[in-house]
């Protein structure tokens, strides 16, 4: 189905109650829909021979701290043969839990546990849900928006001691001296040197 238009009529008429809104927007197709239908909607979407949204592009989340409903999960798919891109999206509370695509898309792994070591997300029946980007003792989620920017501490390892080592986090940074010469017209040295050979 290569007309967008029909492509969201299509979807629209096949997964009716399934589907809170739909929009075209930038050559895409925006689905709103609700946490329950997720893994039948995305089903839908990757084994129907008219659509054939094959691959799993993304998933990430977007916090919004003063919303009931904090979180924003969104999903986006792309479909190989008709060059077409599809976003879906919807808010959970934040301990609800979201089901997990691995079963689906293999690839989910790795996207379910970013989005859970940085937001705090849990996926229902994800094999390996743990942290991935951040240390196993590391305390919060990073990309949550009330996340503190100081008082932790950060992992490195040191020659010295020839071992991984824990230090609270140094943010401190020199005053430097900026040279705010044009760089066409050269640093100092360049000119006095111009002026020499003159």
């Amino acid at each position: 189905m290569k007309n967008l238009s029909n492509l969201e009529k299509k979807i629209n008429s096949e997964l009716t109650v399934k589907i809170k809104s739909s929009k075209l927007n930038h050559n895409q197709i925006y689905l709103n829909i609700e946490n329950e239908h997720l893994l039948e909607v995305i089903l839908f979407l990757k084994n129907n021979n008219e659509i054939k949204f094959k691959q799993l592009i993304d998933i990430t989340a977007v916090d919004y701290p003063e919303n009931e409903r904090r979180f924003k999960i969104v999903y986006l798919l792309l479909s190989h043969e008709f060059n077409s891109r599809i976003i879906i999206s919807f808010y959970i509370n934040e301990n609800e839990i979201v089901t997990s695509l691995t079963s689906v898309f293999p690839s989910a792994n790795w996207m379910e546990r970013e989005v859970f070591d940085m937001y705090g997300i849990k996926f229902k029946d994800h094999p390996d849900l743990r942290r991935i980007l951040t240390d196993y003792n590391f305390e919060g989620h990073p990309l949550r928006k009330d996340f503190p920017l100081t008082g932790h501490n950060e992992v490195r390892y040191s020659e010295d001691k020839k071992k991984v080592i824990y230090e609270p986090v140094k943010l401190e940074q020199n005053y430097r001296n900026f040279d705010y010469e044009s760089p066409w017209e050269g640093t100092e040295y360049i000119k006095k040197e111009a002026k020499k050979n003159e």
